[in-house]
């Protein structure tokens, strides 16, 4: 049953994305009352009509599937991921070995140097 809802629902999913491709935006109808092209497949009206039915259609099948699969998953699961992983308790442990210590080689001492004054007469540049 899910595995059918699922193809139905992918089916739908392609179907009204190529269906709003096909449509034209709001502002298609302008550059046609300047003098476009005249040309028209579905009559006078064009395809508002059918493909606006056809669209409503699909995105109430699209909804329906997928409120449907919503509740088929929610009420599907029993049980968690993590109910196959063993716990190991105290005696199954494995023995832990002893830290492993790297010796960090020791800073230099910083210099102390004092910065050399300037005199007034000397021009540095």
């Amino acid at each position: 049953m899910t595995t059918l809802l699922i193809v139905i629902h992918t089916i739908v999913c392609l179907f009204l994305i190529c269906i709003v491709l096909l449509q034209h935006g709001k502002g298609a109808d302008i550059g046609a009352s300047f003098g476009g092209s005249s040309q028209s497949l579905f009559g006078t009206e064009g395809p508002l009509p059918l493909l606006n039915k056809i669209t409503t259609l699909a995105a109430i099948v699209f909804m329906g599937t997928s409120i449907t699969l919503a509740y088929l998953s929610a009420n599907k699961s029993t049980g968690s991921v993590m109910s196959d992983i063993k716990v190991q308790t105290q005696q199954q442990a494995p023995a832990q070995t002893a830290p492993v210590t790297i010796p960090i080689p020791a800073a230099k001492p910083a210099a102390t140097e004092q910065p050399k004054e300037q005199t007034k007469g000397s021009n540095t540049k």
